[in-house]
C-alpha cells in the first residue's frame, strides 16, 4: 500500500474517533456539578439566585442538554471552540498561548526518554546477567516508583536551591533586552528539570521494554547467522538485534503520547511551566466548560495525531506492515 493510500485510510479513520472522544467529553462535563455562570456570579459579589439565571441564560446554559450538545458540534465542525466566559478571551487563543510550551517540554521529555531509555535497554541486554544489566534494572525500578511531584521537588532542592545550577520554575527570565540566542539558551536552561522529571518516569519503562525486546531477537536464526560468521557482540547488538527490537518500543511511545499529556499537568504545576497543564487547572477550578472542552478537544487531536504519526512510522521500522 502506497503512503498516501495509508493516509487517507487512517485519516478516515481518526475523524471518527475524534468526534466520539469530544462526545464522551461533553457528556462528561456536564455531568459534573457547577458551572461558570457560578464562579463569576461568586467573584462579582451577585450571588442572587436572579443574576445567576440571567448569567446561564447569556452564556446559553439554560437551554436543554441536546441543544447546546447540537450547538457544541456545530461550532466544531466550523473549528470554533467557543468563547471563555470566565477569561473572556476566545478558547483557540487562550489554548494557542500554552501549545507552544506544552509541545516544547512533551517533545523534549520524549526525546530524553527515548533516548536513555533505548541506550540503558541495549547495554542491558548486551550485557545480560551482569553487574550493569542488575544496575540499569534496579534504577529503572526505583525512578519507576517515584511519584513524579516528589522527583520534580528532590531535582529542585539538589540543582536549584543547594546546588544553584539551574532555574526552580517558570519558562524564562523575565528580560527585554536578552538576543534570540540568548533567550533560548534561557528556556533550555528552564526546560531542564522539568523535562527530567516527566521524562525520567518513561525511561524506565522504555528501558525495560526495549532490553526484553533485545533479549527474544537474540534468540531468533539470523542473530544466530550473523554469529556464526564471526560478527563480534558489539556488531550484532547494535547493528542487527537494536534496529529490530525498536517496534514495541515504538508502540509503548505512542500510546504514552495521552499519559504524557496528563503528566505534563503535574509537572507544569510543580515548576510553574506556563502550558496547557496550568490552564487545565485553572479552568477546571473555575468551571469553564468552554475552555476545558477546546482544551480536551485539542489534546485528543494531538493524540490521535501523534498515534498517527506513530502508525506511519511502523511502516519505515517494518516495510511489511506499509504493505497491508
Amino acid at each position: 500500500m502506497s503512503g498516501a493510500l495509508l493516509l487517507i485510510r487512517r485519516f478516515a479513520q481518526v475523524v471518527p474517533v475524534v468526534l466520539a472522544i469530544a462526545t464522551l467529553n461533553f457528556v462528561l462535563l456536564h455531568l459534573a456539578p457547577g458551572d461558570a455562570a457560578d464562579i463569576i456570579a461568586a467573584q462579582s459579589g451577585g450571588s442572587s439566585a436572579e443574576f445567576v439565571e440571567e448569567l446561564r441564560r447569556s452564556f446559553g446554559l439554560d437551554r436543554p442538554f441536546w441543544q447546546q450538545f447540537l450547538f457544541y458540534l456545530g461550532r466544531l465542525l466550523m473549528l470554533d471552540l467557543g468563547f471563555s466566559h470566565v477569561q473572556q478571551r476566545p478558547v483557540l487563543e487562550l489554548i494557542l498561548d500554552r501549545v507552544p510550551a506544552t509541545l516544547l517540554l512533551m517533545l523534549t521529555a520524549m526525546a530524553i526518554a527515548l533516548a536513555l531509555g533505548v541506550l540503558l535497554g541495549i547495554v542491558s541486554a548486551m550485557r545480560y546477567r551482569s553487574v550493569v544489566d542488575a544496575l540499569v534494572s534496579v534504577l529503572a525500578l526505583v525512578v519507576y516508583a517515584t511519584p513524579q511531584f516528589w522527583l520534580g521537588l528532590m531535582l529542585i532542592v539538589l540543582f536549584s536551591t543547594t546546588l544553584g545550577l539551574l532555574p526552580s520554575g517558570g519558562m524564562e527570565t523575565i528580560a527585554t533586552d536578552m538576543s534570540p540566542a540568548a533567550r533560548a539558551l534561557d528556556i533550555g536552561r528552564h526546560l531542564v528539570l522539568p523535562a527530567a522529571t516527566l521524562g525520567l518516569f518513561y525511561v524506565a519503562l522504555y528501558a525495560r521494554v526495549m532490553r526484553s525486546s533485545m533479549l527474544e531477537v537474540y534468540g531468533t536464526d539470523f542473530i544466530k547467522t550473523a554469529r556464526a560468521k564471526g560478527l563480534s557482540e558489539s556488531r550484532v547488538g547494535l547493528n542487527h538485534a537494536a534496529p529490530n527490537a525498536l517496534l514495541p518500543v515504538v508502540t509503548l511511545a505512542g500510546v504514552q503520547i495521552g499519559h504524557l499529556l496528563g503528566g505534563s499537568i503535574l509537572v507544569e504545576t510543580v515548576y510553574g511551566w506556563p502550558g496547557l497543564g496550568r490552564l487545565v487547572l485553572d479552568a477546571l477550578l473555575q468551571r469553564d466548560l468552554n475552555l476545558l472542552l477546546g482544551i480536551l478537544f485539542v489534546s485528543s487531536v494531538l493524540v490521535v495525531v501523534a498515534n498517527l504519526i506513530v502508525d506511519l512510522l511502523y511502516g519505515v521500522l517494518d516495510p511489511r506492515i506499509a504493505q497491508r
